[in-house]
């Protein structure tokens, strides 16, 4: 009997991934150890800096921009376990910016200028006539004085005014205080809903997002799923094995969120919720595969290169690793 490949895995806890972590579902050739990281920072942190782990969840926009530079550490499988609208994620001092065009030479606080959601929100905005290089973007963590994390990042292709958070206090308090005019990040600053300056941008942000998501066919991609490239040009099967395996979990995720003999989320709502996603996306608003997110991801190389953060656009398909997917079952 061959022995299983032993694989490390780190990524969070998301309802996609339980069935995968319990080993419930496991993958083909491969013994896997899954190794819950709750904050997907650390992930990053960890595997970009440390090569910690086989496998890991990590950042698209990071991933794209080493790819892009020349970096092959790595190599990705077209697998999104972060996926989120980000029109709810801009908090503004309402005192200066009441619309989107207010933006345009304020100073902006961002966890790390190429984080992905931030990419995906000046996408946004760009959208919206706002012209991004006559913002000054301040970088720190959201909730505390200091970094967000211990990021390795990459320079920007051009100039780009960005400043390091010196000033004692989080972004959260900057923006309370009004020295910032918004923030725009993957977390809502701990000041909204307590400053009745500090508001959303787009209020109404669930028919703001259904209405992008109409009008672009796009629900913007955070992370993917990468492998060190040295052990997936040793063993290639990983690649499959990997992205069959995590497909697998998460439609067993999605079609127990459908059982409404008990709820299984603590959504009160949550038979309407699922309704609202049927009527916007179809059965499953979270496909993997390349074909399924082209328009996505293709968008996504497009902002990157636009914010100078890559200096060519990478084919969409080059950034993944060929899989196989399991045309039946035996």
């Amino acid at each position: 009997m061959t022995s299983a490949l032993p694989l490390t895995f780190a990524c969070a806890a998301y309802d996609r991934m339980l069935a995968l972590s319990t080993g419930e579902v496991k993958p083909e050739g491969l013994a896997l150890n899954f190794i819950t990281i709750n904050h997907p920072r650390d992930v990053f942190d960890r595997m970009i800096g440390g090569r910690e782990f086989d496998a890991s969840e990590m950042s698209m926009s990071e991933y794209t921009t080493r790819y892009a530079a020349g970096e092959r550490d790595f190599i990705a499988i077209p697998v999104f376990p972060s996926r989120a609208f980000r029109h709810s994620f801009i908090a503004v001092n309402d005192r200066t910016i009441k619309s989107p065009k207010d933006f345009n030479g304020k100073r902006v606080g961002v966890q790390l200028y190429t984080m992905t959601a931030a990419v995906w929100i000046r996408g946004l905005l760009q959208q919206h006539g706002v012209d991004l290089g006559s913002i000054e973007w301040v970088e720190g963590a959201m909730e505390t004085p200091g970094a967000h994390g211990k990021p390795t990042v990459l320079p920007v292709r051009k100039p780009v005014q960005i400043s390091r958070n010196t000033s004692g206090k989080s972004l959260s308090q900057l923006l309370e205080d009004g020295e910032i005019d918004a923030t725009i990040g993957a977390d809502l600053p701990p000041c909204f809903g307590k400053a009745e300056h500090v508001k959303r941008l787009f209020p109404d942000f669930k028919a703001v997002e259904k209405q992008y998501y109409k009008d672009h066919g796009i629900f913007p991609i955070m992370h993917t799923v990468v492998i060190r490239r040295d052990l997936y040009d040793k063993y290639p099967f990983i690649a499959t094995s990997l992205y069959n395996a995590l497909n697998e979990s998460k439609d067993l995720a999605l079609n127990r969120m459908r059982f409404m003999g008990a709820l299984r989320y603590m959504l009160p709502w949550l038979p309407a919720e699922i309704d609202d996603i049927d009527e916007v996306f179809g059965h499953d608003p979270w496909p993997y595969g390349v074909e399924a997110n082209r328009k996505t991801l293709t968008a996504l190389v497009e902002c990157l290169y636009e914010q100078s953060m890559i200096e060519k656009v990478v084919p969409v398909d080059e950034l993944f690793a060929p899989v196989r997917g399991n045309n039946w079952k035996i």
